[in-house]
């Protein structure tokens, strides 16, 4: 490669995604930007993914990142990273501002990805159709760390726990599947119970749920499940997951603590700010919550039913001024730095390639083969390659990085969310 096409640390331009769940206020005010027309933006994408591949400065112009990595693949991923993921960045990194709640959903993992996207693509259902569920053949393994208070429903909740809140809310309309699943309290009871549940007729489901919303008043004050039970239910009010909280963990992540979610686990972020970073796959199988399309057939085919407590991934120290959150994901690693003014952070040696976005005060990244500095306020984001052999960061913030791993032996850090 010559001098002239060497790949340096460069600014991203990045797309937002403007979802009706999203919020008008948190982005913008994270990126420093007015929204006068109050859009509602949902996500910020950094990375490759061909919905919205973001924009690289590169030799003076606005190149797109697929682009510069079809032609540079080892430079800006490194030879282990071009060779593991076929030259092509393995993680998406995200920016996520929920005022309202997602849906209801799930992932799948690689080989239900790989059989539904082809399985699609026979169907000849075109990529953007609004009633597709596979837009590419990658599974979705994700993390989320909150910026602000963010709350989320993650994986059932103990059978023990699902029991107890349907006893405490005594619902005529499910008497007979109540019965059936206390009878068989075990994973298999539980897929039974919750198919049951979601593939009632529209009829049926509407007086469920005028059922539970009758008996949860009075509740709402003593246990935060219920108040979730009735935000739900003011702009859904006659879907039937609105009974989501009692039957997935709801947790409330303050700044800093994070959130695993593999292959088939339920989930729904519900309200906040927060880091993401996933596998690049825009794959989604929805249960409700939502005027997007619904596949009840596809999610209960991927779902796991085991009922578990919630592990936090908990950051462990790395080098000076870094936090990692270790995940069992092969794609990304996700971790933040955090500088004074006195404070200096040395990148190591041995690295991949690299997206950070400055989400608090202002930061510069020095290029020690060259001495270029780019400047990182809060807000900016910047593609470090693999090419760049050693970087410091100095200045006063705050920023996420995503990575890939290198070692094989990748630890898991977590804390049970008691």
């Amino acid at each position: 490669m010559t001098e002239n096409n060497a790949m340096k640390i460069s600014i991203l331009k990045n797309s937002i995604q403007e979802y009706a769940w999203g919020s008008t206020q948190a982005i913008p005010e994270l990126l420093g930007r007015k929204n006068p027309e109050r859009k509602t933006q949902a996500e910020l994408w950094m990375g490759a993914h061909p919905k919205a591949p973001s924009l690289v400065q590169h030799n003076g112009r606005w190149v797109s990142l697929p682009e510069l990595i079809a032609k540079n693949p080892v430079d800006l991923l490194g030879k282990k990273v071009a060779q593991n993921f076929n030259d092509q960045l393995p993680y998406l990194f995200k920016v996520l501002a929920a005022a309202k709640p997602l849906s209801i959903q799930a992932h799948p993992d690689q080989k239900q990805a790989r059989e539904g996207f082809q399985r699609e693509n026979a169907q000849k259902i075109p990529l953007e159709a609004p009633h597709r569920n596979y837009r590419d053949a990658n599974h979705k393994p994700e993390c989320i760390c909150a910026l602000t208070r963010f709350w989320a429903l993650s994986r059932f909740r103990k059978i023990s726990g699902i029991l107890a809140y349907f006893e405490k809310l005594n619902l005529r309309q499910l008497e007979v599947e109540l019965a059936d699943f206390k009878n068989q309290p075990t994973p298999k009871g539980l897929k039974r119970f919750y198919t049951s549940l979601m593939t009632q007729d529209m009829d049926r489901q509407k007086r469920i749920v005028a059922d539970a919303l009758e008996q949860v008043q009075g509740f709402e004050s003593e246990d935060p499940v219920f108040k979730w039970i009735l935000n739900l239910a003011e702009d859904y009010p006659d879907d039937i997951g609105v009974l989501s909280p009692i039957l997935l963990n709801l947790i409330c992540l303050e700044p800093g603590q994070a959130l695993f979610l593999g292959a088939g686990e339920l989930h729904a972020y519900l309200a906040g700010l927060g880091i993401e970073l996933m596998a690049n796959s825009d794959n989604v199988l929805r249960g409700g919550l939502t005027p997007k399309h619904v596949d009840v057939a596809e999610l209960l085919r991927v779902l796991q039913f085991k009922d578990r407590d919630v592990a936090l991934l908990k950051p462990a120290a790395s080098i000076a001024n870094e936090r990692v959150y270790f995940s069992p994901a092969a794609e990304f690693v996700l971790s933040v730095i955090t500088l004074n003014s006195a404070a200096i952070y040395r990148s190591p040696k041995n690295r991949s390639v690299e997206i950070l976005i400055c989400t608090r005060g202002n930061l510069a990244i020095l290029d020690q083969s060259d001495r270029t500095e780019t400047r990182l306020p809060q807000g900016a984001s910047a593609l470090v390659p693999a090419s760049v052999e050693r970087y410091t960061i100095k200045g006063q913030g705050t920023c996420y990085k995503a990575a890939v791993p290198l070692s094989v032996d990748r630890k898991r850090s977590t804390e049970v969310n008691g």
